[in-house]
């Protein structure tokens, strides 16, 4: 078990050969990987930065991208034929051959487990026709998720001139990943039995992260080496009510460095359960059987905090001057942004308290005959 290793003493802000910490009680560890990056899951604040927005060779987290995109397949328990020669591919594999039927969900296994360059391969063919077809919804998910460091020419991360990532990339990627269950529910795992085979039968599939044994809460998430990008790993922890994201690229020393930047960032930040009291707020209805609607929140929202965070932590409830009926329980109309330091830590929806029914207006005929009585 990797011991905490994270100095107790006090600091601000510390800086090691060019590495940014943010302000914190606990001084930021030394570390070699050429760029780094430590960040809070749920708002992406940087805990701890070294050159993370720097274009790097990034090897199999590569696959990050391309499990992604699979888990996206309609049937992901179909079985089919891999193509023959789509799992001709250099480096690690999951272990397919020629004539092999699998399903898409056992691809995924074989990307994010044993990091089978021929399962991306496979899994790549198999949703789009061809690899570089393949490679185009990559570099399109990409640029929509605002990846604006990142470019793909292949599906597994082998080296290639113009295939790279960044840090922060990569940590963001992943916070898009993990809303995908199955993902989450995958890249933890140590070890699954998957089937697969000519015919299918059941064998087991390894993870390469050692953090999922080595680090207490580690959740994932994926490993990668190559001749170019050297050792690169992503991974994820949790650790009472605090989630993050660590992410080091061309680091020879990767597993000790993740542990002690973990330590770092959970020696700082703390769940703390936030004030969503909405009790008397309204919201203006326009023709509706009321004017005006009450809200709720969820009671249980947190947000990951510093002690310097709590002496600036501020919140704003933010809706619209009003809305048209009719408006339903649970629609949601707004939400509560909660700040500390100026930065956005945490943004709570609201939700209408209660029905409110369309107000109907009388007709010219229905006047008159009302004036009339």
């Amino acid at each position: 078990m990797l011991k905490n290793v994270a100095a107790a003493v006090l600091a601000t802000v510390v800086t090691f050969s060019g590495a940014r910490a943010a302000s914190t009680t606990v001084a930021a560890p030394e570390i070699t990987a050429k760029a780094a990056v430590l960040v809070e899951a749920n708002s992406m604040r940087v805990i701890y930065g070294l050159n993370e927005h720097d274009r790097l060779p990034n090897a199999s987290t590569t696959k990050i991208m391309s499990a992604m995109l699979a888990l996206e397949y309609p049937n992901l328990d179909e079985p089919f034929t891999v193509d023959s020669n789509a799992i001709q591919v250099e480096g690690s594999c999951m272990g397919l051959v020629e004539g092999d039927t699998v399903t898409m969900r056992a691809l995924v296994y074989g990307m994010l487990l044993p990091s089978g360059n021929d399962a991306a391969n496979a899994a790549a063919v198999r949703i789009d026709g061809d690899i570089p077809s393949f490679v185009e919804r990559m570099n399109a998910r990409a640029k929509q998720l605002g990846l604006k460091n990142t470019h793909y020419v292949t599906p597994s991360g082998l080296d290639a001139k113009e295939h790279y990532s960044s840090a922060y990339d990569l940590a963001l990627l992943t916070t898009y990943a993990f809303k995908t269950p199955e993902f989450m529910n995958i890249c933890k795992r140590s070890a699954a039995k998957v089937s697969f085979g000519n015919p299918p039968y059941e064998r087991w599939l390894t993870n390469h992260n050692k953090l999922l044994k080595e680090y207490q809460g580690c959740i994932g998430v994926k490993t990668g080496f190559t001749d170019t990008a050297h050792r690169c790993l992503v991974s994820a922890a949790e650790r009472d009510g605090v989630r993050l994201i660590c992410v080091t690229l061309n680091d020879g020393n990767d597993w000790r460095d993740h542990a002690v930047l973990y330590d770092y960032g959970f020696a700082n930040y703390k769940s703390v359960k936030l004030n969503t009291d909405v009790e008397d707020i309204t919201l203006d209805v326009a023709g509706g059987q009321k004017s005006a609607l009450h809200l709720t929140a969820p009671e249980n929202a947190t947000a990951s905090l510093t002690e310097d965070d709590l002496k600036s932590l501020a919140r704003k409830v933010k809706t619209p001057p009003f809305v048209y009926a009719p408006v339903k329980k649970g629609d949601r109309v707004g939400c509560i942004e909660f700040t500390a330091n100026g930065i956005v830590v945490q943004t709570v929806p609201l939700y209408a308290g209660e029905d409110v029914a369309y107000k109907d207006v009388p007709t010219l005929w229905e006047m008159i005959m009302g004036w009339l009585h």
